[in-house]
Parts: structure tokens; C-alpha cells; sequence
């Protein structure tokens, strides 16, 4: 069975969570046993506040690079223009600043797991000496600062680099999802989840 982890962080954006959730969440439903999906956080199970109007979701666990197939990392959602504490950069420097980036390190170095991003999350990656050197997307708004960091921007929808897979914006989350369904599990239950969702997959995968 394929396990999902999904992490949350206080300030994160619901879609870049939520969207990725939902594709996995349906692909559990059409392919019996195939995979398992939860929300986690660095800390374990807690109630996680979103940055979008303070919605709370509760996460049922702890992060666990061992036990995980995918891990994927929502972006921040805050103020896009200002450098005060709630702006998208200062969110995610927080997130970054907890053990969560030694986690990630972690699943990074073994090459049977993957960890994805959406948005903004490969930036949170990025500013913890992650992605140097590989290729990768976040943000249109936030390309400079990832390369900046020493990671490779690439301007795709969404980049395979191996155990890396990231995505642009906000709605690149079903992309990424999608995408790693076909990937890992093969185009019959992609193609199911989107003809459920009525969604058809956009732009190219950048391999």
C-alpha cells in the first residue's frame, strides 16, 4: 500500500493541502487498498490553523520519513506584498525553523521516497538548504527567491527530478497529485480521479 503523508504547518494554504487530498483521497476510494492518505505535522497530532481565515484542520499524526511513500508540502497562504510576520516568507521561514526540514532532509535522502510540493512549499524546502541544485518550480511570484536559494528554477506546471516532484501555483496541487498517481500507480486510476473531478490535467510535466 502507497502511504500519503500531507503536512501541515500554522499559516498554511488550504488548497495547496485540500486539492492533493481530495485526488488521493478519491484514488483510495477506485483502487482498493492501493494507498492510504493523512494530514501530519512535524510535531504530531494537533490542530494546524491555515492562513486562510484561520481555519483550523486537525492533523492525525506525526510526520514519519520511514513509513511514508509520498510526503508532499502544502505553500503558505499571507500577505504576498509586506515583510511583517504574516507575510507568505516570514510563514514559511517559521515552518522551516521547526524539525520539519530535518524530516524532509531525511525523506530526501532515501530514494524510494518522494516528496512533493506545491506553491510555495518547494520554497520552504529551498530556504532550508534542501533543493540545492536541483530543479524544481514554486510561485511564479517566488521563482527569483528559489533560485536565490541555489535550487534550479524551472518555469513548468510541474517537475519530476526524481524523488522530487514539485508544482507552480495554488491549483498545481491536483496536477502534482494526479501526476503521481499515473506515476506510482498507473494511468488507469489517474484517468478515473479525473474523470470524477472533471478535471483535465494542464500544462507539461518538465522531467
Amino acid at each position: 500500500m502507497l502511504t500519503v503523508q500531507i503536512v501541515l504547518f500554522d499559516g498554511f494554504d488550504l488548497l495547496d493541502a485540500i486539492a492533493p487530498y481530495e485526488v488521493f483521497c478519491a484514488a483510495a476510494m477506485n483502487a482498493e487498498n492501493a494507498l492510504s492518505v493523512e494530514f501530519v505535522t512535524a510535531e504530531g497530532q494537533r490542530s494546524v490553523t491555515s492562513g486562510i481565515n484561520g481555519l483550523k484542520i486537525e492533523a492525525s499524526g506525526r510526520l514519519n520519513p520511514e513509513r511514508a511513500d509520498i510526503i508532499l508540502v502544502p505553500g503558505a497562504s499571507g500577505d504576498v506584498e509586506g515583510d511583517g510576520p504574516d507575510s507568505i516568507p516570514a510563514i514559511l521561514a517559521r515552518a522551516m525553523n521547526t524539525e520539519l526540514t530535518g524530516m524532509i532532509g531525511q525523506a530526501l535522502g532515501q530514494k524510494d521516497n518522494v516528496v512533493a510540493t506545491v506553491c510555495g512549499g518547494s520554497l520552504l524546502l529551498a530556504m532550508g538548504g534542501l533543493l540545492e541544485g536541483r530543479p524544481a518550480v514554486t510561485n511564479h511570484l517566488g521563482m527569483d527567491l528559489l533560485g536565490a536559494t541555489g535550487a534550479i528554477p524551472v518555469s513548468a506546471r510541474v517537475v519530476d527530478d526524481g524523488n522530487l516532484v514539485t508544482g507552480g501555483g495554488v491549483t498545481s496541487g491536483l496536477d502534482v497529485a494526479l501526476y503521481l498517481l499515473e506515476r506510482e500507480l498507473g494511468p488507469r486510476i489517474a484517468h478515473v480521479v479525473e474523470r470524477l473531478f472533471e478535471f483535465e490535467r494542464r500544462g507539461t510535466v518538465w522531467r
